[in-house]
């Protein structure tokens, strides 16, 4: 089993190597190649004749051994990354833990055929009768007697005894012989010898465990770094390996259609998609490659929505790490995992590579110089060489959101690097009814969608895209905690509600005098609304019962004005 195995492991050429061996696949391959090139054109070669003979035919049907080709002409594998085979290390697992076992049992079976005596046995029984050929002091420790042929005791004529100290017995071993009246001459031969027994092996065993342990563990971590397929950035070895996840095109399933509230952005954007499909059109007038952009805006506005929507638009892999990710407690992470991440990317080319809260890792730089501080440093450089340096790549997009646009480093926000800022903000009116008209799709109520879409819009000012989905869902779960067959209007101002005020306390008793003050609050603001010309938020709701932290609370519906005189500001104040 033993010699089959390693046979299997020693006929496939090693990874990287299959350009040494010609009977390789890829070996036949480039020979293939080179025939065809050496071919004279307008020329074949003749199909019946005496070039081709039996023995010829069979030699060149790949029979032949495998040889090393030291010949560096030809093609192997140039990525520098074996891929992970697991049937080879399984194979490599398992002659090695059959020699091992091998190697510990003819141990353990040379052992088991000694006898073991005592020093008086040996003196009296063996030594005396004249049937010792010779004495074989093992490490020191402990001494093999061999018999004369013909004198075997128990089936053999091996013996050993322990001895304390080397001295002790040769001066032991000389009085008995001389006790004996043996002449010094015809002393027993004594040889010294150094082996490795059972008892040695046993010793270092759990070092060589450990030592095995750890060997594994690289090779295992090395074979799933080079493997395309497998997970990446697993254990210790894999620490600088990056965490991006790869997602395909088939899997992302978002398009623009899908992302409503920000046309123009979506209009902005478009060039990126423009470009990943048709680049020759850019490149034939002489444009550059536009490296990539970075999404700034409110948290909730669909920063990440919208680049996962860029590739899906595109049609090419989408390869997303958030910028946290980067640092660890280990110095060198940081700028490892930058530089396998675009080596991922330009694998996968052409593909949009997408770094959230890139203002973890993109901070400005100087100020205080701790660990950590440096270490964030040396990963922004990274990033800024990977952008624009001399690894520069093509058919890279790379996108970028964050929600602080003003802690970045200005070398990262440059032409070169990041070409677009795109500001993606809170949408208006008409974008919150179109954000409306896509969550209200999969939600089952008898209101007309167009209709409740608009007034859904109109009630919720200021709402990002999070916080429209935010109260489409609040709203199903308050019909299903009410037992409701459908979603009815009722269920979703309750959810405006939970949203902008928070959940009823309906557990909070306000005293009588509470409540008439938080009634006199709230009323002052339904008066000074109704009074106050210049007064532009309309009062839709004024409640005293208690939610979230307040007692009581008044909702408007302001108008989507920028700009305001004095009056209207000190109107607003009053109310």
């Amino acid at each position: 089993f033993l010699l089959e195995q390693w046979q299997l492991l020693c006929e496939k050429p090693p990874k990287g190597f299959e350009k040494y061996f010609p009977g390789s696949k890829k070996g036949q391959q480039k020979e293939a190649g080179e025939q065809a090139v050496d071919k004279p054109a307008g020329k074949e070669l003749p199909k019946d004749g005496p070039s081709q003979s039996g023995p010829q035919t069979k030699q060149s049907s790949g029979s032949k051994p495998p040889q090393w080709n030291f010949s560096f002409g030809g093609q192997g594998n140039r990525s520098g990354r074996n891929p992970f085979n697991p049937d080879d290390q399984n194979r490599m697992m398992t002659v090695a833990l059959v020699t091992t076992l091998g190697i510990l049992g003819l141990l353990a079976f040379n052992e088991m055929r000694y006898k073991e005596i005592t020093w008086k046995d040996f003196v009296n029984a063996y030594l005396a009768r004249g049937i010792v050929e010779k004495l074989e002091v093992i490490n020191k420790k402990w001494v093999r007697v061999r018999l004369l042929p013909g004198n075997q005791i128990d089936g053999n004529n091996v013996l050993w005894f322990n001895i304390g100290s080397v001295d002790t017995f040769e001066r032991n071993l000389e009085n008995v012989q001389l006790e004996f009246n043996i002449e010094p001459p015809n002393f027993v031969p004594v040889i010294y010898k150094n082996e490795m027994d059972g008892s040695s092996v046993i010793g270092i065993l759990p070092t060589l465990l450990l030592f095995g342990f750890l060997f594994w563990t690289m090779r295992r971590s090395a074979g799933f770094m080079g493997g395309g397929g497998a997970r990446r950035g697993g254990g210790i070895f894999g620490m600088g390996e990056t965490t991006a996840k790869l997602i395909n095109p088939n899997d992302i399933g978002v398009k623009f259609k899908d992302v409503a509230g920000c046309e123009e952005a979506k209009v902005e954007i478009m060039e990126f998609v423009n470009f990943l499909k048709n680049p020759q059109q850019y490149i034939e007038l002489g444009a550059k490659i536009p490296k990539g952009a970075i999404l700034t805006g409110p948290p909730g506005t669909g920063k990440t929505l919208l680049a996962k929507a860029t590739a899906g638009e595109a049609n090419v892999p989408f390869i997303t790490v958030s910028g946290s990710e980067f640092l660890e407690m280990f110095v060198g992470v940081g700028p490892s995992r930058v530089r396998d991440m675009f080596s991922m990317a330009r694998k996968n080319a052409p593909c949009i590579l997408f770094i959230d809260e890139i203002d973890a890792v993109g901070r400005k730089r100087g100020g205080r110089s701790f660990g950590g501080h440096s270490e964030q440093e040396n990963t922004l450089n990274q990033l800024l060489v990977e952008m624009d340096g001399f690894n520069t790549t093509t058919n890279v997009v790379v996108l970028a959101a964050t929600n602080r646009v003003d802690i970045l480093d200005q070398a990262l926000l440059r032409p070169g690097r990041f070409d677009r800022q795109i500001f993606v903000p809170a949408p208006d009116i008409k974008g919150r009814a179109s954000i409306f008209k896509v969550h209200l799709k999969p939600l089952k109520t008898l209101l007309d969608k167009l209709d409740l879409a608009r007034k859904m819009a109109a009630l919720t000012p200021g709402f990002t895209g999070a916080d429209i989905a935010n109260v489409c869902n609040e709203a199903a779960l308050i019909a299903a905690r009410d037992l409701n067959d459908n979603i009815t209007m009722k269920h979703f101002e309750q959810a405006i509600e939970r949203v902008v005020a928070g959940m009823e306390k309906k557990t909070n008793v306000l005293q009588p005098e509470e409540k008439k003050t938080v009634a006199y609050h709230e009323a002052g603001h339904a008066v000074a609304g109704w009074f106050l010309e210049h007064a532009l938020e309309a009062l839709l709701k004024v409640s005293i019962i208690p939610r979230g932290k307040g007692l009581g609370y008044a909702q408007y519906l302001p108008k989507e004005q920028y700009l305001y005189t004095t009056e209207q500001l000190l109107d607003r104040m009053c109310m």
